[in-house]
């Protein structure tokens, strides 16, 4: 019933929104006599504000349509690879008629960005994909909103979700050999699921597995949103955020999660700081400050526009995820695509790579929760893992802004290349990274935590950040290792802090590791410290 009455005000205050748009025209075009009436100005901004609250949002477009390859524009097309019922494989394809740089274009690795499916569409991510495609063939998950998926379509599960995740992989693998995934929040959990469940078969696995700001173990420094979901019961979920989608969709009748639920939640987690963006915008309309307003309205044109979940994925992934944490209890099983039942076994990864990204501000996915990945994952080499904490950034700055542009990326594109030339025909071609300026990042090394039966390792403490060095922690395994502390070099610019925090391994007590050698380096001056292993006492 709330979603019927959630349209019937929609459609009443669209003919109002139009108007307002109408009316703010009006009073701010020099050409109309009523614009150079005293207070024009202000009314125009005030129509302008009742007209940005009052309109409808649709689905925005990535609009991509050339990126800079070595001071090279390259034309991009926008193509859907595969059409799934409920999510669309979008090629961003890259052309030029420069030979260099169409070498080069040819010889760099696919990626595959699964964006979550979490109330929000793939174009979130339109930054992520706009500076990834300077060194990659850029592929990423398109979720449908599921008040415009039939009926007939069936039902959609988190295991679906799974399998086209695999499904995609395989699709990639079948192109260019092999491939590297990124998943960005809520997908973090499937995809280890899905790469774990292909390697437990014995199947090709993605070369390197980037993992950012995602609620792998959801019981570490829990948010607003890990405390929700462990507060209520799953019947509760079920019987109050569950509802039809009305007669005028081509989904009609099917059990969602609406999309207008998740936005109020969105906008209650900083309600101050959205009134205070929309007054400022209010602001500068007066002020005749067209730059600010129009970033104002670039931003909520995207972050407004929600969708549809479907109920089934969505109640499963509140159980799995974030009330039973079957994936790092080890009691999560998985129907494949051919009716058989698999259980999720992390541990079986080994010729993937890992990194995990984290943001100290996070209030989404909290400090540790991604990071519990590199525990878990104890069939992953020493020299294949690689931990990357921001201090000062929040969760959309991990993967969007400043921030991942100039801090987050140029670690991610050296980790994704470094391990595609090691299996490559062709060598890599070099990055084309922005430098990097004064910034605060702290770059780890991550050993394997030792593993008998368990499947993860005992919980991790993130380590504090300070303002003037760089501190070392070792992740406590189940046989706890006495750390022995080494000396890590500060790299002297103002507040930058890097520290690497190696992780103690039970093999070979007698003989220590030798120091590893430092990681090649990026474009950005920031570098990565690698500090002697830990021995164990």
């Amino acid at each position: 019933m709330l979603y019927q009455i959630f349209e019937t005000q929609r459609s009443i205050m669209e003919p109002f929104s139009d108007l307002a748009q109408a009316a703010a025209k009006l009073y701010s075009n020099p050409l109309s006599p009523i614009s150079q009436t005293p207070l024009a100005q202000r009314v125009s901004a005030a129509y302008a504000l009742m007209h940005r609250l009052g309109k409808d949002y649709e689905k925005p477009e990535f609009g991509i349509q050339t990126v800079k390859v070595n001071n090279t524009d390259v034309a991009i097309h926008e193509r859907i690879e595969i059409n799934k019922p409920f999510c669309e494989l979008r090629r961003f394809k890259r052309f030029s008629d420069d030979p260099a740089t169409l070498t080069q274009l040819k010889a760099q690795p696919a990626v595959l960005i699964v964006a979550p499916l979490s109330g929000h569409y793939a174009t979130l991510l339109r930054d992520t994909v706009k500076t990834m495609l300077q060194d990659h063939k850029v592929y990423i998950t398109d979720w449908k909103n599921a008040r415009l998926v039939p009926m007939s379509e069936g039902e959609f599960h988190l295991d679906d979700y799974i399998n086209y995740v695999q499904e995609f992989i395989r699709h990639l693998q079948s192109i260019y050999g092999n491939c590297h995934i990124v998943s960005v929040c809520q997908p973090t959990v499937p995809v280890m699921a899905a790469v774990s469940l292909m390697a437990s078969r014995g199947e090709k696995t993605p070369l390197t597995m980037t993992m950012m700001g995602g609620p792998i173990d959801a019981r570490k420094s829990p948010t607003s949103v890990n405390n929700l979901a462990t507060n209520k019961s799953f019947e509760w979920f079920e019987n109050n955020v569950i509802y039809r989608v009305p007669a005028n969709f081509p989904g009609a009748g099917r059990r969602v999660y609406p999309g207008f639920l998740q936005y109020t939640g969105f906008v209650a987690m900083n309600p101050d700081r959205h009134a205070n963006s929309h007054y400022d915008y209010f602001k500068d309309l007066i002020k005749g400050d067209d730059a600010s307003a129009e970033a104002h309205r670039k931003f909520y044109d995207e972050y407004n526009a929600v969708l549809d979940m479907d109920a089934d994925y969505y109640l499963e992934t509140i159980q799995t995820v974030f009330q039973d944490f079957k994936l790092v209890n080890g009691t999560w099983d998985v129907k494949g695509v051919d009716g058989k039942v698999e259980r999720v076994r992390p541990q079986d990864i080994k010729g993937t790579a890992l990194m995990t990204v984290e943001g100290e501000l996070d209030d989404i996915s909290g400090s540790g929760q991604t990071r519990a990945a590199q525990d878990m994952c104890t069939g992953v080499s020493d020299k294949d893992r690689l931990h990357l904490e921001v201090p000062g950034a929040g969760h959309y700055g991990i993967f969007s802004g400043s921030r991942w542009r100039k801090i987050v990326y140029p670690q991610v594109v050296q980790f994704i290349q470094s391990h595609a030339a090691a299996v490559a025909k062709a060598p890599s071609a070099p990055a084309t990274v922005a430098p990097a300026k004064a910034a605060v990042v702290k770059a780890v090394a991550v050993q394997a935590a030792p593993a008998k039966t368990a499947p993860v390792a005992a919980p991790v403490k993130a380590a504090p950040v300070k303002a003037a060095t760089a501190k070392t922690t070792p992740v406590k395994a189940k046989a706890v290792a006495k750390p022995v502390k080494a000396p890590a070099k500060v790299v002297a610019q103002p507040e930058v802090k890097v520290a690497a925090k190696p992780v103690a391994k039970k093999a070979a007590p007698a003989q220590a590791k030798a120091p590893a050698k430092p990681a090649a380096k990026a474009s950005a001056p920031v570098k990565t410290t690698w500090v002697e292993a830990q021995k164990k006492a």
